[in-house]
């Protein structure tokens, strides 16, 4: 825990687009923009497209005045105590993610979780996010639902995910929803058609927000005949039946 006497800053959760197309200012509000001009201190997933996502907040924000920090999945947990001395001595910092909602299926949730056991204030803004997005227009469960978010890569426990979540549906009504790296989005449509039964409804909401949106359900049976190119495209996976 921090000292009480201590000012800190505050660490802000910056929801960013979840597609490259489409004008930022018609997914986030306006307060966004403003609490973003007067951080100097970020913690970033991918540096490259944070500093495009600020440049689009604002084209008179000058980047090289700024201090980054890269958490992603290959930095060394020691490390994140240090992203924090900013808001220890004061100074506000943002979080931005690759895509959508900063630490939800994303390592800033560990920088979160660093500050919270500090005492250190969270404040997440409010911003476009793929799960719930995807749950509103897939006409499925809104009531219950799971996010697993990245199936596993070995392909039986994959298979055995999946057949867990077929059962969670049968038994509890609970929509499954989940995620893939999307250059491998087509071969994950590929396996839920050959992996689960005919009747069991998929819906795939892909560039969400994006000029090219499109959320679609349909059941397997519908899905094996369909003609379809999710590849590279940002895209969520829901199920239910």
């Amino acid at each position: 825990m921090t000292d009480s006497t201590t000012p800190t800053g505050t660490i802000y959760l910056l929801p960013v687009a979840l597609s490259d197309s489409g004008d930022l200012r018609c997914v986030l509000p306006d307060i966004n923009f403003t609490i973003v001009r007067g951080i100097r201190f970020f913690v970033v997933e991918n540096l490259r497209s944070a500093r495009r996502f600020l440049k689009k907040c604002d084209r008179s924000i000058d980047i090289d005045t700024l201090t980054f920090f890269t958490l992603n999945e290959h930095t060394n947990p020691a490390e994140i105590p240090e992203m924090l001395a900013p808001a220890l001595a004061g100074n506000d910092i943002g979080v931005i993610s690759e895509a959508g909602c900063p630490a939800v299926a994303d390592p800033g949730a560990d920088l979160v979780a660093a500050a919270q056991s500090r005492g250190i204030r969270v404040m997440p803004l409010v911003g476009p996010s793929s799960i719930l997005m995807g749950l509103m227009g897939s006409g499925f469960n809104g009531q219950s639902f799971a996010f697993a978010g990245y199936l596993p890569v070995d392909s039986a426990a994959r298979t055995a995910t999946l057949k867990e979540m077929e059962r969670r549906i049968n038994r509890e009504r609970q929509t499954q929803i989940f995620i893939e790296t999307p250059y491998r989005n087509n071969r994950l449509v590929e396996e839920l058609c050959r992996t689960l039964p005919d009747s069991m409804l998929l819906c795939i909401a892909s560039d969400i927000t994006g000029e090219n949106q499109n959320i679609t359900t349909l059941p397997i049976s519908k899905w094996k005949k369909r003609k379809y190119d999710y590849s590279h495209k940002p895209t969520i996976f829901l199920l239910y039946r």
